[in-house]
C-alpha cells in the first residue's frame, strides 16, 4: 500500500502517538525526528506536524541551540489520552517474572502496580486479559546463581551516578572510595568505577559484594568516559586485550548464526558453501571461549591463533576431568 493510501485510522493513531512523543521530549521534536520515528518522507512529516498545529493550539515552536526548529508542549499535559493496554503491561510482568535479581523483580512489580493504578477504571478487564496473555506465553527456566543486593545500595549507586559524586563503602571487607561510572546488568550486576587509590584505571565491581555503602558530597570528573564504548570493548563483562576474532559456523546452524547478536562490532557474512563467517573486535577471551563452547562442533575459531590454542587447552582440560 502506498504511503498516501495509508488507512485513516492509522494516521489518527500516528498523530496521537506523535502528541505523546512530543510530550516526552522537553525540547520537542524536529521534522527529522518525525521522519525517522515514523519512517515517512519529509513532506508527510510536515503534514503530520501541520495537522497537530491546526488541531492543538498548545503545540508551540520551542527554542533550541541546534539551529533546527522544534515543536512541542511547554505547559500542557496529555496524561488523559495516555493509557496502557494489557499486552504492554503484560510485557513488563513477563520481565518481572523472568528476572532472577530480587531487587529488580521488586522494582518491576512496583512499576506494574503503578501502571495498573493509572488504568483503574478498566482494571478488571486488564487483569483478565493480562492473565490470558501470560498463560499463552512462557519462558525457559534459566539456570543461574541468585545474589541478594540491598536495594539501598542500588539506590545509593544510582544517586552517585546522577550527581557525579563519590561513594564510600566496603568491598571484600576493605573500605574503598569509588567514582561510579555506570552499572552493567547481566548474570550479575557490576559497578564500573574508578578507585583513585589504585590509579586512573577503570574496574568492574560485583554489586552484591558491597556493604555499608554511602554517598558523599565530593564530586568528580567523569572526563570523556562512555559506558557504551566501554562495554563495546569486551565480549561480555571482563575487559582485556582487544582481539580480532573470526568464527566460522557450519551449515547446520547458519540460519541461527546469521540472526545472532554476537557483539556491536560484528561483521557477518554468508558464504557460498552455506557456512557463515562472523568477525568482531573485543576483549574477554574467556567469555568468548565459553560462548563458542555453547555452539559445540558447529562453531570453529579461525582467528586469532592465540585464542585457538587457548580453546584447545580448555577442551583438553574438560576431557581430562572425565578421564
Amino acid at each position: 500500500m502506498a504511503e498516501n493510501d495509508k488507512p485513516r485510522y492509522s494516521r489518527i493513531s500516528d498523530l496521537i502517538e506523535l502528541v505523546i512523543y512530543m510530550q516526552s521530549k522537553p525540547l520537542g521534536v524536529t521534522i527529522n525526528d518525525i521522519m525517522e520515528r515514523y519512517t515517512v518522507s519529509r513532506r508527510t512529516a510536515e503534514r503530520m506536524r501541520d495537522s497537530l498545529l491546526n488541531a492543538l493550539p498548545q503545540v508551540e515552536e520551542i527554542d533550541s541551540d541546534d539551529n533546527l526548529k522544534h515543536w512541542g508542549f511547554r505547559n500542557y499535559t496529555v496524561s488523559h489520552i495516555v493509557s496502557f493496554n494489557p499486552k504492554e503491561i503484560g510485557n513488563i510482568e513477563q520481565l518481572q517474572r523472568r528476572t532472577t535479581n530480587k531487587e529488580m523483580k521488586k522494582e518491576l512489580q512496583e512499576t506494574v502496580d503503578k501502571l495498573k493504578a493509572l488504568n483503574r477504571k478498566q482494571i478488571n478487564s486488564i487483569e483478565t486479559n493480562i492473565e490470558l496473555y501470560l498463560q499463552t506465553e512462557g519462558y525457559a527456566v534459566r539456570q543461574t546463581t541468585q545474589y541478594d543486593i540491598d536495594i539501598k545500595i542500588l539506590d545509593t549507586i544510582r544517586h552517585a551516578l546522577q550527581t557525579n559524586t563519590k561513594v564510600n563503602g566496603f568491598y571484600h571487607d576493605k573500605k574503598r572510595t569509588l567514582e561510579p561510572l555506570g552499572l552493567i546488568y547481566g548474570a550479575k550486576i557490576y559497578l564500573v568505577a574508578r578507585e583513585k587509590a589504585k590509579g586512573d584505571g577503570i574496574y568492574n565491581y560485583l554489586l552484591h559484594k558491597f556493604s555499608n555503602i554511602e554517598n558523599t558530597d565530593k564530586t568528580f570528573d567523569r572526563k570523556d568516559f562512555s559506558l557504551q564504548e566501554y562495554t563495546n570493548r569486551s565480549f561480555g563483562v571482563y575487559q582485556g586485550e582487544i582481539l580480532h576474532v573470526e568464527l566460522k559456523f557450519d551449515k547446520d546452524v547458519a540460519e541461527d548464526a546469521l540472526k545472532y547478536n554476537f557483539h556491536p562490532t560484528q561483521r557477518v557474512k554468508a558464504n557460498q558453501d552455506g557456512t557463515v563467517t562472523v568477525k568482531f573486535d573485543a576483549g574477554g577471551n574467556k567469555e568468548i571461549i565459553w560462548h563458542v563452547f555453547r555452539w559445540g562442533k558447529n562453531c570453529k575459531i579461525i582467528k586469532p591463533q592465540s585464542l585457538v590454542e587457548e580453546y584447545k587447552n580448555y577442551l583438553q582440560t574438560v576431557i581430562e576431568n572425565y578421564s
